[in-house]
């Protein structure tokens, strides 16, 4: 796996996209994270990580206990307030991370939301935006983070028009 997706300025690297089951094991690494790629329209929602101080996809730890698909959830709820239910497994992303370049997974989603999120800044996340991947942002937006969004946006499913035969597609 020799090819660079994208990359951060820290140096970690986004290898891999697996368009997989959702319960695929991975030898070369655990999937201790779930992220979630939650659309309006063409704009996807971004959440302000005041640590990291970047914009990035809703997600983060999965809890001992919880699923990936549970964390996803949860995690949405914590940082944007946004309640879903109906998120769509997309794929794994594989990561090369920190100076010891240890492998880790992360379970990407997708939903749809038809409105802004009841969002109050809290510890973690300072703010949230609809971002349409082309108007500036003020404040950084996470590299790896804006790739799978843009590989979300492709694979998400598309609903079905009544009377024809096409399904869903990634």
């Amino acid at each position: 796996m020799g090819d660079v997706l994208a990359a951060d300025e820290a140096g970690n690297l986004l290898t891999a996209f697996h368009a997989v089951a959702e319960e695929t094991h991975f030898e070369d690494g655990p999937t201790p994270l779930a992220l979630v790629a939650v659309w309006n329209d063409e704009r996807l929602l971004l959440t302000f990580n005041r640590l990291r101080q970047y914009w990035e996809l809703p997600g983060g730890m999965v809890d001992p206990g919880e699923t990936p698909r549970q964390a996803a959830m949860r995690e949405l709820r914590e940082e944007t307030g946004l309640d879903v239910t109906g998120l769509v497994f997309a794929g794994h992303a594989r990561f090369v991370l920190g100076p010891e370049r240890r492998v880790e997974y992360a379970a990407l989603y997708t939903a749809h939301a038809g409105e802004r999120p009841d969002f109050t800044p809290n510890e973690e996340i300072g703010a949230i935006c609809w971002w349409d991947g082309i108007q500036p942002l003020m404040g950084r937006v996470q590299p790896l983070d804006a790739y799978l969004g843009k590989l979300s946006r492709v694979r998400r499913p598309r609903t079905r028009r009544p009377g024809t035969e096409e399904s869903a597609s990634a």
